[in-house]
């Protein structure tokens, strides 16, 4: 499975920082995860929904990130966790921390909220044996297409 994360240029580690001091959709601060993306153009809409809606976020760069087939993922089947969508995701939270807590699997497939489920962000633990086993492709810089947000370039 090919998966994607952007990162700042100025940070593209795969250390689940970011996550540990703020949180996320599916951790409490507190733990460390990677959020990435199963589609290249998913993960520019996830960074877009949190940008300003005067200026996309500058110094981004893209990381291609291969997990090998024989590694367990975990998905999470519909009807997902109650409350996934919520924009307070003390359920969903809740769900990913467990993940987190119990080591069940490096790699966690979740639904996307911006898309409304119908595509997959995968949390990676880099705490987790397997983690060490994907594969990581050198940061390539993004050109943000101008048409995204006008203005604000």
């Amino acid at each position: 499975m090919i998966v994607f994360r952007i990162a700042d240029r100025r940070r593209p580690g795969l250390d689940g920082v970011g996550a540990y001091l703020k949180g996320g959709r599916w951790n409490l601060p507190g733990r460390r995860v990677v959020y990435t993306a199963d589609s290249y153009s998913l993960a520019l809409l996830e960074v877009l929904v949190h940008a300003s809606r005067d200026a996309v976020p500058k110094n981004q760069v893209v990381i291609k990130i291969e997990i090998p087939d024989e590694l367990a993922l975990e998905t999470l089947q519909p009807p997902y966790v109650s409350g996934w969508k919520s924009y307070e995701p003390v359920a969903s939270c809740s769900f990913g921390d467990a993940w987190l807590e119990e080591g069940r699997t490096a790699f966690l497939k979740v639904p996307s909220v911006v898309v409304q489920g119908r595509q997959w962000n995968v949390l990676l633990n880099p705490e987790h044996a397997d983690f060490a086993k994907i594969l990581v492709t050198a940061p390539e810089e993004i050109e943000w297409d101008p048409r995204l947000l006008p203005g604000g370039f």
